[in-house]
């Protein structure tokens, strides 16, 4: 986006990105935070903002402990991508194959059993966030504990792969565990033999895990005669189309957004504290979901501002949520719709 820049300048015209659940809140609140400790003669040193667009607990009720919210194909790939991050003042690299191995225990507040992974890219936002004295910079995503395991498996097994399929999509009649046979190499498609290929490709932490991800791939379907419901070109798309039927809020349940930010500071006498700011908004019962009033709020008083002339987004060109007086007007209108993050220091 940032390319378009002088386009949308000779084009004079606003493009404001950033400005919706994540990123868009999270950026309003952490530039609060920075911005109020730099004016006590603090210093951020180390920056870790994790979100989830996850359902309630209750409703967490299916191997994935996952429910859609929002694209199912997005979710998918958000949970393959690379990650780059600061810490301890070295650049990090993790592969996408690798990423869901590296999920952590993550505690946010009590009643919640969270693991968490960096998220894509981290290391500009030293630069955006104007926290050059930062060490570690990490943003990420929260997932249910059982959720990385079994996307890992399906990475493994090759059921996120983006390539087009010509074999998929030529009118032959293809059932689940044809598929997987013809991606794992089995020796036919009976689910022993599948079974044994999915031992030799995926790696279990316990055989307690390896029943568990098992139970999921035949949740999913995987190990069946049956034909997809929806075969597409890809196979990501085909497993997305599976789970949106899958995964789909039923009557009654909610969803939920998880944001922290955690901000390690120092003080000018040497002593440290670390702040947290949290939201846990959880979507109305057949009603609008969280992510879509994080979303829609926030984008819906950003475009507001535009209208209005406000004068940080009166020139032309692409723009996101950085300078203080931006975020504050942002801030200030969302919490009055509701949204509102809770800050403690410890």
């Amino acid at each position: 986006m940032r390319q378009l820049d002088e386009a949308a300048k000779k084009a004079g015209i606003v493009v404001l990105n950033e400005v919706g659940m994540d990123p868009g809140i999270d950026h309003l609140y952490a530039v609060k935070t920075i911005s109020e400790v730099h004016a006590k003669g603090g210093k951020v040193r180390e920056f870790y903002s994790y979100c989830g667009g996850l359902v309630s607990p209750e409703a967490a009720d299916n191997p994935l402990q996952f429910k859609f919210s929002w694209s199912p194909r997005g979710a998918l790939l958000s949970q393959q991508n690379s990650a780059t991050f600061l810490k301890d003042g070295r650049v990090v690299t993790i592969a996408n194959t690798d990423l869901m191995g590296q999920a952590e225990p993550y505690h946010v507040m009590e009643g919640y059993s969270f693991v968490a992974y960096p998220n894509r890219d981290s290391t500009p936002f030293r630069e955006a966030y104007q926290i050059p004295e930062a060490h570690t910079v990490i943003r990420g995503s929260l997932r249910y504990k059982n959720n990385p395991p079994l996307v890992k498996a399906l990475i493994d097994l090759g059921w996120l792969d983006q390539e087009f399929k010509p074999w998929l999509s030529g009118g032959q009649a293809h059932t689940w565990a044809g598929i997987q046979q013809r991606l794992t190499g089995a020796k036919s498609s009976s689910e022993e033999d599948l079974i044994h290929k999915v031992d030799e490709r995926c790696h279990f932490a316990s055989a307690e895990e390896r029943a568990r991800i098992l139970d999921g791939l035949r949740w999913i379907g995987l190990f069946s005669d049956e034909q997809p419901g929806r075969l597409c070109d890809t196979l990501i798309d085909t497993l997305s189309a599976q789970l949106e039927g899958l995964c789909s809020l039923q009557p009654g349940d909610r969803d939920l957004v998880m944001l922290q930010h955690k901000f390690v500071v120092e003080w000018n006498d040497g002593s440290k504290n670390t702040i947290t700011s949290t939201l846990e908004l959880f979507g109305e019962p057949n009603g609008y979901t969280a992510m879509s009033k994080g979303v829609g709020v926030t984008c819906g008083i950003a475009a507001q501002l535009i209208l209005d002339g406000f004068a940080p987004l009166s020139q032309p060109g692409v723009l996101a949520p950085y300078s203080r007086e931006l975020c504050d007007a942002i801030r200030a209108k969302v919490e009055a719709e509701g949204i509102k993050l809770v800050e403690e220091m410890f």
